[in-house]
């Protein structure tokens, strides 16, 4: 909005010497840039006081006036809300008759703000006078619950289009898309909007010779949604190495970016951004970074009571190492940052090294690994042992130089939590001895490893029981006292889920390490004799947690094969 010196309302407050109108212009001329709308400006100012100001609208306009301070803002018409319109043009629509919308403004003489009202939301507007700061007051709380209270489910991409780039992320002049290019964005950002609302955690565009394919992951598995026209690859690979600022030119080597899309004023959703040269043009690969994940609570993750209750003893000790280990995907970072969230207290001082730093977590100094800068694993954590840290966390333990010093951070009076990629928790000690650390160092210093796993959790609006003969349960694990107690259930698929499972749930085996396990260690025991100390000690292994995961009804038998061994035993 331009402040005037002819606005309707000014003249009308100069004719009634209200306001004198040199020092008016005077003071336009030097502040006008600070305020958004005429009667901000003079009140701030101190040319008029606000209820002087809205009493001299309503009585020479002859408009009715509203106290907003008994205003409910939930009685708002919902369709009437349009936080863009209202933004600019500082006006609220306070209620609804017929096809008449009365709109509290500041300004009643601000015909152009009624007018796009009225064109966006297709109704007559009659304009009730409010006093200004009152109504700017008003605004902020209506948008502030409005942000608290989202949910992506509710967004349409008509909403979405409006969406606006980090203000970290703007174009620059030559970036800036063309307007022969605005069918794409609205696909795009059509796209994105689906994805948010499916749950996806990644989204992959696929160029071929003959088509061009779009996957959304969506609980663990690939589902194709989309197949555009081939000859769009190129303009929709530009588009999103523009949004994630990359370089459109080079397309011969991998780049990385992120996208940081503002919904609302307080909500934002963030996406990690790849490319890969392949045959037929660049594949993108995108990975939204859900910030929520990060702070989830223990007890929300599938912890069963005994393994959360020895999670939660290993975070509790001064020193050690704790070790998280899994396929890639199978939810290593957010057991380890849940354990982060724990420890991070105003005593604690924490570093992270991570490649790349996915989610901010305010409180944890988080360092970015940059191999190419000359920062890798170890350099980060040389440093950080100089920064006296009480809790390091390693992305990954990827060689021998970074489980060297990772050890000796926790033998030196450090909790050290990190990941590997091994198939069991028992693997990993043996893991780190291929890797040529000694047996006595990761006897003495690994307290912890947790093996993990996700499987897609049923949905709870159409499971349905599966019946399966005893022995071939017993073939699958369940033991003979689960069997008549239990029932277990098959997907079908409905409206709410996908495929008939909604959401995933966590599979987990938690070895603490004992002192006969470190025994065995030491005299270069392997993975199997680990294992078989680990089961004496009625710790379960991945198949036997995700057996009881599907005895409580959380998952299917078919699920639970999908993502762990399983047992063909001889009927007891």
């Amino acid at each position: 909005m331009t402040l005037s010196a002819t606005s309707p309302l000014i003249r009308k407050l100069c004719h009634a010497n209200l306001i004198d109108e040199p020092d008016f212009k005077e003071r336009l001329r030097r502040r006008s840039a600070q305020y958004r709308s005429m009667p901000e400006f003079l009140v701030a100012e101190k040319l008029i006081e606000q209820d002087a100001l809205a009493s001299f609208c309503f009585r020479s306009f002859s408009l009715p006036f509203f106290d907003l301070d008994h205003f409910d803002i939930s009685t708002i018409p919902s369709d009437l809300i349009t936080e863009k319109l209202m933004r600019k043009h500082h006006i609220i629509p306070l209620a609804k008759k017929g096809r008449t919308a009365f709109v509290a403004t500041a300004d009643p003489t601000d015909y152009q703000a009624l007018e796009d009202f009225a064109f966006n939301c297709g109704c007559q507007t009659e304009p009730v006078v409010v006093e200004c700061f009152k109504l700017l007051d008003t605004l902020e709380k209506i948008f502030e619950q409005a942000g608290d209270n989202l949910d992506i489910t509710d967004l349409d991409v008509k909403e979405f289009g409006d969406l606006e780039l980090d203000e970290s992320d703007e174009f620059s002049d030559d970036e800036t898309p063309e307007k022969d290019d605005a069918p794409i964005i609205v696909y795009i950002n059509k796209i994105l909007m689906d994805a948010i609302r499916k749950g996806a955690s990644d989204l992959h565009f696929e160029p071929y010779e003959k088509m061009y394919r779009i996957r959304f992951r969506i609980d663990g598995m690939l589902h194709e949604v989309a197949r555009p026209p081939v000859s769009l690859a190129t303009r929709m690979s530009a588009r999103l190495k523009v949004m994630s600022k990359l370089d459109i030119a080079e397309k011969r080597l991998p780049q990385d970016g992120r996208i940081k899309l503002k919904i609302t004023k307080k909500k934002s959703i963030d996406f990690r951004v790849s490319t890969l040269p392949t045959l037929w043009g660049e594949k993108l690969v995108m990975r939204i970074l859900d910030s929520s994940s990060a702070m989830l609570g223990i007890e929300v993750l599938g912890y069963e009571k005994e393994q959360q209750a020895q999670y939660l003893k290993a975070l509790k000790q001064p020193q050690g190492m704790i070790l998280v280990t899994g396929p890639t995907g199978s939810g290593k970072t957010v057991s380890l940052y849940t354990g982060l969230n724990i420890l991070n207290t105003e005593q604690t001082n924490i570093s992270t090294a991570e490649d790349p730093v996915e989610i901010n977590l305010p409180g944890i100094n988080q360092v970015h690994i940059n191999t190419k800068a000359g920062l890798d694993f170890p350099t980060a954590l040389r440093s950080f042992l100089r920064q006296d840290p009480d809790v390091v966390m390693v992305g990954e333990i990827r060689d021998l130089e970074t489980a060297e010093v990772a050890i000796k951070a926790a033998q030196t009076g450090h909790l050290v939590l990190s990941t590997l990629h091994t198939n069991s928790a028992p693997e990993t000690l043996t893991r780190l001895s291929n890797m040529g650390v000694p047996t006595y160092n990761t006897a003495s210093t690994v307290t912890l490893v947790i093996a993990q796993r996700l499987a897609r959790r049923l949905c709870n609006q159409c499971k349905e029981p599966e019946d399966l003969p005893d022995i071939e349960l017993r073939k699958q694990g369940f033991s003979t006292a689960q069997i008549p107690t239990m029932t277990l259930f098959k997907a079908k698929g409905c409206d709410h889920c996908t495929n008939g499972y909604k959401g995933r749930v966590g599979i987990y085996q938690v070895m603490p390490i004992s002192d006969q396990m470190a025994k065995i260690i030491m005299a270069d025991g392997n993975a199997i004799e680990i294992a078989e100390q680990a089961q004496q000690e009625n710790i379960m292994d991945l198949r036997q947690a995700a057996v009881l995961k599907a005895a409580h009804g959380l998952t299917s038998l078919s699920e639970i094969n999908r993502v762990t061994k399983a047992h063909q035993q001889n009927e007891a």
